[in-house]
């Protein structure tokens, strides 16, 4: 158990204290099952009615926040009570699965493999010839790198990931726990004398920096060329990328979504649970893809999406509304 002051937190969130100012924390917690000692968060006004019963001794609010701490208790007010919120998750975060070597004597490395300074690699995993991995990178145990990969300095590879061959990875990078990078595209054509043949798929993925791939999620190689996720993209746990995918900076895409062969996503794309998209079509940046909706053509900057097959948002909702009125007339 950590035990950090509030003023310990202010100095990190560089919030307002109002309220009681001596106070020691001991976890983060949400609201309603906070417990004293613990710090929680009042991120939008609909919450800040559970502040009454809650039983924890801080909560970090945003600036316009119309209730006071109470006795004994205290708020710290900033800007952003989502982003602070990050923040402290970090200062209480318990650290990391501890290596007691560097290299594990069951690790299997290449000869031809180079390995930067400061790299920390578990027990059995694999890492094949010309493969060059940057320095303070971690391999958790059973993690397979493939021959002629780069991996960029800081990143993070989780139990079980496979990273294919000639894959070309990013600095600051998080891989979690059986992600596929590299795997065949899914490309057959109807073969009179095989029933289906297989299309080579002799192309890579080329991942940038900062990106985060969940648990299961697979992003398959291209056929041709590349398939590319930008920088700062977040992928969530099961999600498939298909080969010959592009994806600009900074895009969310949700659990089970998915992007079929050759989708364009701009910079900024929002991709909610278990949508999907056509091959071959270009979403244009800062357009949002609601959850579940079946997304047939391209779709232009900024707006959003939502249905089966997907419309903009506005006839989507006008839609809806008719089959209601329809069904209870």
């Amino acid at each position: 158990m950590k035990n950090i002051s509030l003023a310990e937190i202010n100095d990190v969130l560089k919030g307002t204290i109002v309220g009681n100012s001596n106070l020691t924390l001991t976890a983060p917690e949400q609201i309603d099952v906070a417990k004293e000692n613990e710090i929680t968060f009042i991120g939008h006004k609909k919450y800040e009615k559970l502040w009454l019963t809650s039983n924890a001794s801080v909560a970090v609010v945003n600036e316009d926040i119309s209730i006071e701490p109470g006795e004994n208790k205290a708020f710290i007010k900033v800007k952003n009570a989502d982003l602070a919120m990050s923040q402290v998750l970090e200062l209480f975060a318990p650290a990391p699965p501890q290596f007691h070597q560097e290299i594990h004597p069951t690790a299997t490395i290449d000869a031809s493999a180079t390995i930067g300074k400061g790299t920390k690699i578990g027990a059995n995993c694999y890492v094949g010839p010309n493969t060059v991995i940057g320095e303070n990178v971690i391999l958790y145990p059973n993690v397979t790198i493939l021959d002629d990969c780069t991996i960029g300095n800081n990143t993070t590879i989780w139990s079980g990931t496979v990273i294919r061959e000639r894959s070309q990875i990013g600095s600051h990078c998080i891989f979690h726990p059986n992600a596929t990078i590299g795997a065949d595209g899914f490309g057959f054509r109807p073969c009179p004398e095989r029933g289906l043949a297989k299309i080579p798929q002799i192309g890579n993925v080329v991942i940038g920096n900062y990106v985060e791939i969940g648990a299961n999620s697979c992003v398959d190689r291209g056929k041709f060329s590349s398939t590319v996720i930008g920088d700062g993209c977040k992928i969530d746990n099961l999600v498939q990328i298909g080969h010959n995918s592009k994806m600009g900076k900074f895009c969310i895409m949700a659990g089970n979504s998915g992007l079929a062969g050759s989708v364009t996503l701009g910079n900024g794309v929002i991709v909610g649970g278990s949508a999907s998209l056509k091959d071959h079509i270009t979403v244009g940046d800062g357009a949002i893809i609601g959850a579940g909706s079946g997304v047939t053509g391209d779709v232009p900057a900024k707006v959003t999406m939502l249905g089966y097959p997907a419309v903009e948002a506005r006839t989507a909702l006008k839609q809806w509304a008719i089959l209601k009125r329809m069904a209870t007339s």
